[in-house]
């Protein structure tokens, strides 16, 4: 049977949160990562490829988009479904428009949409401009982001230094005229040689008015949310059976542990309420330059004795201070890979002494555990809300995790998710 849904994710905490959506609505869907084989694939409605090609290169990540795609295929799915980060990830040299360029080829699709707007975490897309909450994208922190810093909040400015197809907008007010209005706008973008066209999205209302025009496209991109409405519309149109509530997530047996890689205030305030009653490990990536294995065997060799007690936290992650300095030392690609590099090392060692639950905090470190543990596919749990996704890998050795972005959850999530796990 073929997928109705065929997504590809740029990282792993957003293409587990769309999973999430999806089982939240009775959507069959797993989660897979470069592991995976076709048979993975194997009686589901939707299915989510992860990757870690946010922050690449656009040759690279169109190379990682390229055989995330050839994966799907033999499943044949209805809709191939590009998912970014709600804040539009992206430099004058980044990547989503040339794996939407691919993936235009790729599909045969003649036009397609881009929406990141996640009113639930107030990321709004408003006359073609990024918001969060209510600053445009460029005077919020966001600027600042020693990766992929947004300085320009008028989102078809920014595809159209990413794609030689002409990019146009469809606005509030094309959505909220309802279905056939929004439809007709489409065409006459068309009509007018535009291949890509940003759309609005201030609230839940406008995401589910462009879910009942781009489902039957043959190429989508957006946010998860974008996803809301899908399974309702899949059933109006007699492509999913009736609604019914998955069977839960199974229970993990095993010791538990928090790996934060990113640098958000947010996860900083979550490990500090952690140390209240559990011990934390904060390292310093760049002390571990050139010594990336001694270094995480050093931390697994500090966690072995306390985790008998309860479960424990390890943070490879610095202040944004600290992150461009090393950056400036090692070149911004390099400094990333080096903290992945220690805590996939963690991983491993933790796996080796009887961890089997983990909540990792960031979306690049979320990547570099799970590939580091050879997770080829899992199973997602229902949607609780933004950054409380949770998945169980799938045969053999099972194992829980919750992968939470960086700036999300609620400050006491950490020790709640591994009792939940």
């Amino acid at each position: 049977m073929a997928l109705l849904l065929g997504a590809i994710a740029d990282d792993f905490t957003g293409g587990l949160e769309l999973a999430s959506i999806l089982v939240r609505d009775g959507v069959k869907t797993r989660l897979v990562t470069h592991f995976a084989s076709p048979g993975d694939l194997d009686g589901l409605d939707a299915a989510v490829v992860c990757l870690r090609s946010r922050v690449t290169p656009a040759a690279e990540a169109v190379g990682a988009v390229g055989a995330a795609f050839d994966l799907l295929a033999h499943a044949r799915p209805r809709q191939v479904f590009l998912k970014y980060c709600a804040t539009f990830d992206s430099t004058p040299r980044g990547n989503i428009g040339p794996a939407a360029d691919l993936l235009m080829t790729r599909t045969g699709a003649s036009f397609t949409a881009f929406c990141p707007a996640f009113p639930a975490v107030k990321r709004f897309v408003f006359q073609g401009h990024l918001f969060a909450f209510d600053q445009l994208i460029s005077n919020s922190p966001k600027r600042l982001d020693p990766l992929t810093p947004m300085r320009e909040p008028n989102l078809v400015a920014v595809l159209q230094r990413q794609t030689a197809r002409k990019v146009g907008l469809i606005r509030h007010e094309d959505l909220a005229a309802g279905k056939a209005a929004l439809a007709a706008r489409a065409a006459e973008l068309q009509r007018q040689g535009v291949s890509y066209a940003i759309a609005d999205g201030v609230d839940d209302a406008d995401l589910a008015r462009l879910a009942e025009v781009c489902i039957d496209w043959p190429l989508m991109t957006g946010g998860s949310t974008v996803c809301e409405s899908y399974g309702a519309l899949w059933r109006q149109r007699g492509l999913l059976g009736p609604a019914a509530r998955l069977a839960p997530l199974a229970r993990v047996k095993g010791h538990g542990a928090v790996l934060a890689g990113s640098c958000a205030e947010r996860t900083f305030e979550q490990l500090d309420h952690f140390s209240a009653r559990h011990p934390v490990l904060m390292l310093d990536p760049a002390q571990g330059v050139g010594r990336e294995k001694a270094m995480a065997n050093e931390a697994v060799a500090w966690a072995a004795p306390r985790l008998a007690s309860g479960p424990v936290a390890i943070a490879v992650s610095s202040r944004p201070a600290q992150v461009a300095a090393l950056q400036k030392r090692l070149g911004r690609r390099a400094a990333g890979r080096l903290a992945e590099r220690i805590i996939g090392g963690i991983a491993m060692g933790l796996a080796g002494i009887g961890v089997r639950k983990y909540v990792v905090a960031g979306g690049e470190t979320s990547g570099a555990v799970l590939e580091a543990l050879g997770c080829r596919a899992l199973d997602a749990g229902p949607y609780e809300g933004p950054g409380t996704s949770r998945a169980v890998t799938i045969g053999g050795d099972t194992m829980s995790f919750y992968l939470k972005p960086g700036k999300l959850g609620a400050v006491d999530m950490l020790e709640a998710a591994l009792a939940a796990s």
